[in-house]
Parts: structure tokens; sequence; C-alpha cells
């Protein structure tokens, strides 16, 4: 079924069982599809609806179970984390404020943020929603996304394609007045282990402070704070 090969034995075979499930599968269809012996599929099949790896529905198939979603939601706590002394070392760096931004929908929330001590800043406080036609970090959120993704936003986004194919071949965004007058923000990626944006990375200020062109001082610093977060 085109998986990887661990080499653990079971390991490989339960993975089996659990790609032959995704649409539902009977003993019969578990063991076509992996071409396990019928016990083998029996016993990992049972023993995967026993961890809640798989269940049981009202035709007695076996499908995706809720552990899957549950095993899967945890990462973002490991992200959030990570996140509150790499946000604050970022701050530290450049002086300004820093968050950290996952998308929902049309939207993008700030999950994690470190606030500059005093001065001017930018004060994005943990919860808020912002959308995801304006701003550096809407610009990341969207950059690696398929075209299907993107295009019925970029009507209403005050960036476009071409800005997302610049802040792909850079691997950083920059916004100036862009999500609100008079602040400034550079922004990069989170990925995951699989190489896919799940979360950006940001800092934001005071254009005086920031200048028009905020990328020449901060990206650097907001790219290694992104690979820091990244693969967890």
């Amino acid at each position: 079924m085109g998986q990887s090969i661990s080499g653990v034995g079971v390991l490989d075979k339960a993975v089996l069982i659990l790609e032959a499930c995704v649409e539902g599968a009977s003993l019969a269809e578990l063991v076509e599809r992996t071409k396990l012996p019928r016990a083998t599929a029996h016993r990992l099949a049972q023993a995967l609806e026993i961890h809640r790896l798989l269940v049981r529905d009202p035709y007695g198939r076996w499908r995706p179970g809720p552990r899957l979603g549950e095993l899967a939601n945890a990462a973002p706590d490991v992200l959030l984390a990570a996140a509150e002394p790499v946000l604050a070392a970022l701050r530290d760096q450049t002086g300004e404020s820093a968050q950290l931004y996952l998308r929902r929908a049309d939207e993008r929330i700030c999950v994690a943020a470190a606030e500059r001590a005093s001065g001017l800043r930018d004060t994005v406080p943990v919860g808020a929603v912002l959308p995801m036609v304006a701003g550096s970090a809407a610009q990341v959120l969207l950059a690696w996304e398929p075209p299907e993704a993107v295009m019925p936003i970029l009507p209403r986004a005050k960036f476009t394609a071409r800005t997302l194919a610049e802040v792909r071949r850079r691997g950083w965004a920059q916004s100036v007045g862009e999500r609100e007058p008079g602040v400034a923000s550079v922004s990069a990626p989170v990925r995951d282990r699989n190489g896919r944006v799940i979360a950006a990375v940001s800092v934001s200020g005071p254009i005086e402070r920031l200048g028009r062109r905020p990328g020449e001082r901060n990206a650097m610093a907001v790219v290694r704070a992104g690979q820091r977060l990244s693969g967890l």
C-alpha cells in the first residue's frame, strides 16, 4: 500500500491495518488489502480497537478511531510549551514583541506571545483572532497552501499571489501597515516533521522603529525561531 517499512514487523503490519481502514474495512477487505493472513489481520485489528485506534461502525466494519485524533491534537500542546522560551528569546534579540499564530479557516489566532517590556509596541494578546487577508503571518500561513485553498481568499487580501510566491522563495514574509496603520511585522514558517507549515512565528512593532523594510533587520532572527519550533 506504499507505506514505509520500519523493520519492526508487528508495527509495520499495524500501520497496514490502519491504512486499510481509512474508508472502512471488513475482515475480508483487510485481508485483501493488506495481504496479511486472516488470523493476523483479525488479531491486530482487535488490538487496535482496544486502544481506540480503530472502531467498528454500525455495519461491523473497522474505521479510524478517536485516539488518532486525540494524538494529533496533542501536537499544538507540544508546540505551545516550546514556544514560550523561543518567543522570549526572539523578543530579547529583536527588541520587538513576538507572537505565534495558528490558522483556523479564514482566521489566524495568536496562541502565544512575548511582549516588549516598555516603550511603543504592537500588543497582540494571546487569543486574539486576526484575519487571513493582511499581515506577514497571514502571508506565511497561506504561502505554502495549495492554490485551491488560497484563491478564494486573494480577492479580499491586501497581498497578491506574487507576494506569496516571493514569500516561498525567500522563506519569510514582511508587511508594513498592512494589518494595521503604523505597524510593521516579519514572519517565518513553523513546520511539522513532514515539512508542512503549521504555524507562523512573528515579530511586530511600530514602523518608525522597524522601518519600511523590516525583514532586512529581523528576518534571520525570525527564521531561526521558526526553525527552532519546527519538527516537534
